[in-house]
């Protein structure tokens, strides 16, 4: 009987972890479904290949970017105002790089979607008004996507505040190398890892602050999402929903050089 019971409450406590994971998925999904509003904040994005550091202003029509440094170098206040102003005539510069913004949401879209089936959840406990629940690959859930694959081998840490029940990090590392096509569409190998973390920068309104992936191989289904690339967001300020991009470049050149 004491073991019945002991089982009976180990899944009971599965259950609530599980309940609060798709209860945050939910609201982070109808959270992003409702947010409309543009932002200006400084980034820092370090690749192996290139660091980037800019002030980014969202408008309706695209992000503009001032960038202040770039492969090591500094960029002149001059040619700071000739890339935001070519960007800002160029239709086809917009267009596509409102096309990526969307392939990349989607697909986050599509990950979040994912994450209560794939996994399997544990409750680690609560501290300063956080709830940390750990989670582990389901054997059971069968990826729809190659990118599903990769999500699906990972074990890590979500942390949901408890108020509002929003995600507040996301840590997970890979258990098992993953390969496509037997390798000859490439492979990644275990021990790779990512994370991500938010921040509350207006009421009901949560943004990624910190994104960290270091996932190692090669895979072809990556063409857009760096597996080498840490990038940190700081100094957010709204913006008004009908900014212009001349308003914004005005925005964005009344931010410091070296924030």
């Amino acid at each position: 009987m004491l073991a019945l019971a002991a089982l009976a409450g180990m899944s009971a406590v599965a259950q609530d972890a599980a309940a609060l994971a798709r209860q945050a998925v939910q609201i982070e999904l109808t959270a992003d479904a409702h947010d409309h509003s543009h932002w200006l904040f400084f980034d820092v994005d370090r690749k192996p290949e290139n660091t980037v550091c800019q002030w980014v202003a969202q408008t309706a029509r695209g992000d503009l970017h001032r960038v202040l440094q770039q492969k090591g170098r500094e960029q002149s206040r001059a040619e700071q105002q000739r890339t935001m102003a070519r960007f800002a005539h160029d239709p086809d510069a917009q267009a596509k790089q409102r096309k990526a913004a969307q392939h990349d949401d989607k697909q986050s879209e599509e990950m979040l979607r994912l994450l209560p089936d794939a996994f399997l959840w544990t409750n680690e406990g609560q501290k300063d008004g956080r709830v940390t629940l750990h989670f582990t690959p389901n054997a059971n859930f069968n990826p729809p996507t190659w990118a599903a694959r990769v999500f699906a081998a990972m074990e890590g840490e979500m942390q949901v505040d408890l108020a509002q029940h929003r995600i507040v990090s996301l840590h997970g590392r890979l258990t098992r190398s993953v390969r496509f096509c037997g390798g000859l569409c490439g492979s990644l190998s275990a021990g790779g890892t990512f994370s991500i973390e938010r921040r509350e920068t207006a009421p009901a309104i949560w943004q990624i602050v910190e994104t960290h992936v270091h996932i190692h191989g090669t895979a072809l289904f990556f063409k857009n999402i760096s597996q080498e690339e840490d990038e940190l967001r700081s100094d957010f300020s709204r913006l008004p929903d009908a900014i212009t991009f001349e308003q914004a470049e005005q925005q964005l050149m009344k931010q410091p050089d070296h924030p």
